[in-house]
């Protein structure tokens, strides 16, 4: 059995111990930037902030699994009989990713009918988009891995047609100080996405052992970061935008 290296133990349980770190600064940031937005953006925020808060959770759980699955000493790495449980990252995918396309539609002020109808889709989407994934993520055979994959890959693609064609008028109809900004916020939402079903693949297309482990664990570490993290500064940044502009509406009104 291939053993683990000292480096690609340490990359991987620093790249979780910074991510724990930037989860909970980012929680904080978005927190208190809620007196910084007006009543109608402040749930989004606390949405935002709340992504971010188990995300740092699951991170704490993760590394400290990973602590316990390996012992590291005078430069040898080995495993122990506690199992690294990655079932942490499904159970966190599981509550945050609905939860970070319902903090958009918090943030685009619809309609209290539209936001509640394209929030329920979405987020059970997003529910079952991960759902189908994690027996892909667990099964022995690359050919379990496609057949997950693939199927996994359905609520996604119907999500980012939701939020292309489905979002469309929407976007039209923010302020114009807000419109690049929710562009991009969708735009980062699939781009970031599209990156995990790259790492989920790479067990199954040749890469093996420590290696893949490497891949997939410090892969999906990053890509959290840009989907929860960064997503969320961008969300942060649109109900700024928008206060402001409901500001200046109401003061020429």
């Amino acid at each position: 059995m291939e053993t683990i290296s000292i480096g690609q133990y340490d990359l991987i349980y620093n790249v979780f111990s910074f991510t724990f770190a930037a989860m909970m600064a980012a929680t904080l940031f978005f927190w208190f930037g809620r007196s910084q937005v007006s009543d109608a953006y402040k749930t989004a925020m606390t949405v935002t902030g709340l992504v971010t808060f188990v995300a740092a959770y699951h991170y704490l759980r993760i590394s400290q699994s990973w602590a316990e699955a390996y012992t590291a000493a005078n430069g040898v790495v080995t495993a122990s009989p506690i199992g690294f449980n990655d079932a942490y990252r499904y159970v966190d995918w599981f509550l945050t990713v609905p939860l970070l396309l319902v903090e958009l539609i918090l943030v685009m002020g619809l309609s209290r009918k539209e936001t509640s109808s394209k929030a329920i889709r979405l987020g059970l989407l997003a529910a079952l988009m991960v759902g189908l994934g994690y027996p892909g993520e667990i099964a022995d055979a690359a050919s379990g891995r496609w057949l997950w994959g693939g199927l996994s890959m359905i609520p996604f693609l119907w999500i980012v047609y939701e939020l292309f064609v489905g979002l469309s008028r929407s976007v039209a109809q923010q302020p114009e100080s807000a419109r690049g900004l929710v562009k991009a916020a969708i735009w980062v939402t699939v781009l970031s996405w599209s990156f995990y079903p790259v790492v989920f693949f790479a067990g199954a297309v040749g890469l093996e052992g420590t290696t893949a482990l490497t891949v997939v664990q410090v892969g999906y570490t990053i890509a959290d970061l840009v989907a929860k993290a960064g997503f969320g500064v961008l969300i942060f940044l649109i109900a700024v935008r928008k206060s402001e502009a409901d500001m200046g509406r109401a003061q020429t009104a």
